[in-house]
């Protein structure tokens, strides 16, 4: 009776080699002489929103509005920033703008 054979014995064992220090797979290098774009006003105003909804000291933020969110916290006097309903009472009708991040998720 021989050795039990290994997966091993019918495939070629490859070694990968490690990359340079701080290189990730699947990571593009900048192309040369682009400086990073700095985020548009839009981007900067969602992240300050996507901020308040992961922000669980103004309530949960399922089945209602960023703006109805804020009023409740404001009424509950847990003082939400005054910045995020300037943002939302700029943007009264886009649902990127008014929708949480969970408004796409059932209850």
């Amino acid at each position: 009776m021989g050795r039990k054979r290994l997966i091993t014995d019918s495939y070629q064992v490859v070694k990968r080699r490690e990359g340079p220090v701080g290189h990730s797979k699947g990571e593009l290098a900048p192309e040369l002489g682009e400086e990073p774009q700095p985020p548009s006003v839009d981007e900067a105003e969602l992240e300050l929103l996507r901020q308040f909804d992961l922000a669980w000291q103004y309530g949960p933020c399922t089945g209602i509005t960023r703006l109805q969110r804020w009023h409740r916290a404001e009424q509950m006097g847990l003082e939400p920033p005054p910045e995020v309903r300037q943002v939302l009472q700029t943007h009264p009708g886009d649902p990127r703008f008014q929708f949480s991040l969970w408004h796409l998720y059932p209850l």
